[in-house]
């Protein structure tokens, strides 16, 4: 398994543009003279007090100025916090993207929303299969993750082999049957490795991380006792955990249905390509849920994370128009809360619960299992590569400082471990790593009009305006002729002072005008009704 790549004692630069210190936006760049690639694009979701702010990527300014060397992107899996940011950075630079199938599957459908393509030269990349630049050379190997065909890579550079474990844990008994390479881990360490980046998010958790099948275990004990539909909420991604629901289903005579959004992406591209088995009869059009006796369906659907607008929310609240909750619907919340999103999941719940449903989620409920290594399979990846020098990612603060004494018990030595934040420059060579500097990081966030418009100061204006915010709407009209006269005045406190403004109060001004209009036609309504119905749809509309 070794390489003939021929190691120098050159300085290798690791840069970080995020996924340090932190959950999310992962972004790793490996820079040497002429040449860098770059580890991972993705995106974090915004923190409660982000109000207006839909997606958070980190800060490519770096990046874009050494387009010119960046020999590619390669990505380890097809999660959003991995892959999420590509077509912000793919949409400034041209480059070409290596993965996973299903990560570029993924990734090429999210491409078209932006009307974008993958760069020429991408390619989708197997287990052992090795890329070469004029620095590096790249190889994937298999690990096991909450998403199908997740890699890690071994990083051959002049300043020493470099591993980075992606997001893994150890599962013996994948659902896809592709274990954890453990052969050519045990090569990499014997071929002398520098630096291992490895996933730290369960360093504080004891153990091993039980297997994803344990999840089927329990979902083929709750479906024979559902008296009427199941719908079953988990992450759109999580391929392996929607394969065993579909063969409970397929066991238990129940048809298929998808809603949601990222779930009916995500369904629709691992059918395509193979990575979910199952046989066309069994699904059905969300639209034609009705036309099944409710014991024979299962639904698959967004929002094991409260979002307010997933399609759960929707049902939970009533509010969406092909699904109504009933007292004899079981609903499983497949996936625990990310931290910080607690509260929308309680809410969701309890609404379920109003409506008498019967509702399984939480930790103890066995429907979800954690995709990532714990603390006995941490040790058991540094004990085969025997680093020499080791920095824990994809964690907070805390993880890190749980890795910190996992490491210090396993015996390595006192500067083994390496506490790297964003933007920190970091030399290797074949003897030391060092800091040598830091960049401008940070995060960049996404409102939906443009990328880094939105900062702390609107933000602060936002949440001003969530809390004490004004519109008022003045329109002027000929009671005689019934005909409005001038454009309507918009009067807004407590709003937001950026460039989206101008064009949101615009936007007010000719909705205002254009539903007054309507309701004058043919004598029109009283004022106290035509106030009302302005009321309610500029109340929407401000709201959405």
């Amino acid at each position: 398994m070794n390489s003939d790549f021929a190691y120098g004692d050159d300085q290798v630069k690791l840069i970080p543009l995020g996924g340090f210190a932190e959950i999310g936006k992962n972004m790793i760049i490996w820079e040497c003279e002429d040449d860098a690639i770059v580890v991972d694009a993705g995106l974090a979701f915004p923190e409660e007090q982000m109000l207006g702010v839909d997606i958070v990527i980190p800060n490519i300014d770096y990046l874009l100025s050494i387009r010119d060397k960046v020999s590619g992107i390669f990505i380890t899996h097809g999660h959003e916090d991995h892959i999420g940011a590509l077509p912000y950075v793919l949409r400034e630079m041209t480059v070409p993207v290596y993965g996973p199938g299903l990560a570029l599957g993924l990734v090429s459908r999210k491409m078209k929303e932006f009307d974008l393509r993958l760069p020429t030269g991408s390619q989708v990349v197997r287990p052992r299969q090795r890329i070469r630049t004029s620095r590096f050379e790249i190889e994937f190997f298999r690990v096991n993750h909450s998403i199908a065909d997740a890699m890690g890579l071994a990083i051959r550079t002049p300043g020493g082999l470099m591993v980075h474990s992606g997001d893994f844990k150890l599962d013996h008994t994948p659902i896809d049957g592709q274990v954890t390479d453990f052969y050519t881990l045990a090569s990499l360490g014997h071929e002398g490795v520098n630096c291992l980046i490895i996933d730290s998010t369960n360093a504080e958790v004891p153990g091993y991380t039980p297997s994803e099948r344990e999840v089927g275990r329990r979902l083929l004990e709750i479906f024979p006792k559902a008296p009427g539909r199941i719908l079953m909420a988990t992450f759109a991604s999580n391929i392996p955990r929607l394969q065993q629901a579909i063969d409970a289903a397929e066991k238990f005579d129940r048809r298929v249905a998808v809603i949601g959004r990222s779930m009916e992406n995500s369904v629709e591209v691992a059918r395509e390509m193979g990575y979910i088995k199952a046989p066309s009869r069994l699904f059905i059009d969300a639209n034609d849920i009705h036309s099944l006796p409710p014991e024979n369906l299962l639904v698959l659907t967004t929002g094991s994370q409260g979002e307010p607008m997933s399609a759960l929310s929707r049902m939970s609240r009533q509010d969406d128009r092909r699904l109504q909750i009933e007292p004899t619907d079981t609903i499983v919340i497949a996936a625990n809360p990310v931290p910080g999103n607690e509260k929308l999941v309680f809410k969701t719940v309890d609404n379920l619960s109003k409506l008498g449903a019967h509702v399984i989620y939480g930790g103890s409920s066995g429907v979800h299992v954690s995709g990532h290594a714990s603390r006995e399979e941490l040790k058991l990846m540094l004990n085969l590569i025997q680093p020499k020098f080791v920095t824990p990612v994809h964690g907070e603060y805390r993880h890190m400082k749980a890795f910190e004494g996992l490491v210090s018990d396993l015996g390595f030595r006192d500067n083994a471990m390496l506490e790297i934040n964003n933007g920190n420059i970091i030399a290797f060579t074949s003897k030391e790593a060092r800091r040598i500097g830091q960049i401008g990081s940070g995060e960049l966030m996404v409102d939906g009009l443009g990328v880094g418009d939105v900062g702390r100061m609107v933000l602060r204006d936002r949440e001003q305006l969530s809390q004490h915010g004004m519109v008022m709407i003045i329109i002027t009209v000929d009671g005689k002729e019934r005909e409005i006269l001038g454009p309507p005045e918009v009067i807004t406190r407590g709003f937001v002072y950026a460039r989206e403004a101008e064009a949101l109060i615009e936007e007010i001004r000719e909705r205002s005008h254009q539903c007054a209009a309507e309701l004058l036609k043919d004598r029109g309504p009283k004022r106290n009704v035509m106030k009302k119905k302005i009321r309610n749809i500029l109340g929407n509309f401000l709201y959405q």
